[in-house]
């Protein structure tokens, strides 16, 4: 695992944008480097050193992987703010480092940067090392978080109880369109319902089931991330009102066959394809992330997850299902009190 952060971006970034665990990285190595405009900075030759590389070896990952660093805190010095980090290493070094007075142009790396190079860096046992450490302490945190158990991560967001709790209502606007206007046995609503998830994440529930490794008795939905559950919902809302219509238009009730047409051109409109690509994005980013399970169909849309989305489950604001509800109660009870 250490060496696969080495060929994929996105699993770097996952490990940079979780503050808590680059924090903990941080205090683990107890590198500190000089302080500079509130944070620790690195300069070339402390990098190469500490991996035990050359010079050399760094520039040539700089020039490589340029836009990676830089978007994560490798930055090159100028005028001004030069001028103040020569101030700084000299009333703490003096002249021992003697690019001090000579150079008008530094590259500085910050924490994230120099663990940054750490995740790219092949032919140093050092960066391998620190790969294995960053990796136990990524997952050490989000254990700790969670109580051991990522399946219902997705709990912790806090639009999490809303967004479930409006789903039912539109839920059941769908069953009953189905119980009414589909002239069909029992086995509709299961049929129809995997049609809609086959539509929007490319898994029918049983493989969805399989990949996050869910018992029979567990709610599918109730693992499933709030911008998931909300095009959910608009499938099933306008697909109700589309048979309604269907149902009125023929004065009957609608034949397999014409229901399955029905919903192919309802899935075919324009409007869904930002929604399903951001739902699958999701879906596939934070639970190769998360919850180390992998879509196979949604693999194009795996990115790296932000920096927003560590807080939203992982960070302060974040809390277990249990804790939300009584949040949600409370809030209802004083909305009925203002009655």
């Amino acid at each position: 695992m250490p060496n696969k952060l080495i060929n994929s971006t996105a699993l770097r970034q996952n490990i940079l944008n979780n503050t808590l665990a680059v924090n903990e990285i941080q205090k683990a190595i107890g590198i500190k480097g000089i302080l500079f405009e509130g944070e620790y900075k690195f300069i070339k030759r402390e990098v190469a050193n500490f991996f035990d590389v050359t010079e050399r070896t760094i520039e040539n990952y700089l020039e490589k992987y340029e836009t990676e660093l830089a978007k994560n805190g490798y930055d090159v010095l100028r005028g001004k703010r030069l001028v103040d980090l020569k101030l700084v290493i000299s009333k703490s070094f003096g002249n021992e480092i003697d690019f001090v007075t000579k150079t008008t142009v530094l590259g500085v790396f910050n924490f994230r940067a120099f663990l940054n190079i750490a995740m790219l860096l092949s032919d140093s046992e050092k960066a391998k090392q620190l790969r294995s450490l960053m990796l136990d302490i990524v997952i050490d945190t989000i254990n700790k978080r969670t109580g051991g158990s990522t399946k219902y991560i997705n709990q912790r967001d806090e639009d999490f109880i809303g967004n479930l709790l409006r789903g039912e209502d539109y839920r059941k606007e769908f069953t009953d369109a189905l119980r009414d206007y589909v002239d069909m046995g029992n086995y509709k609503y299961m049929l129809y319902t995997d049609m809609v998830y086959k539509s929007i994440f490319k898994e029918n529930s049983s493989e969805y089931r399989k990949i996050l490794k869910l018992e029979d008795k567990e709610n599918l939905r109730h693992t499933m991330y709030s911008e998931v559950l909300d095009i959910i919902s608009s499938y099933e809302a306008g697909f109700a009102e589309n048979l309604k219509k269907e149902y009125q238009s023929l004065e009957r009730k609608l034949t397999v066959f014409e229901t399955d047409k029905l919903f192919s051109e309802f899935e075919k409109q324009r409007l869904w394809e930002p929604l399903r690509e951001k739902a699958r994005n999701k879906m596939a980013s934070r639970d190769l992330c998360f919850r180390d399970a992998l879509h196979k169909n949604l693999e194009e849309y795996i990115s790296s997850v932000p920096q927003a989305d560590f807080d939203r489950f992982l960070g302060d604001k974040s809390m277990e299902l249990e804790q939300r509800f009584e949040e949600y109660k409370e809030t209802l009870k004083r909305l009925k009190e203002r009655e």
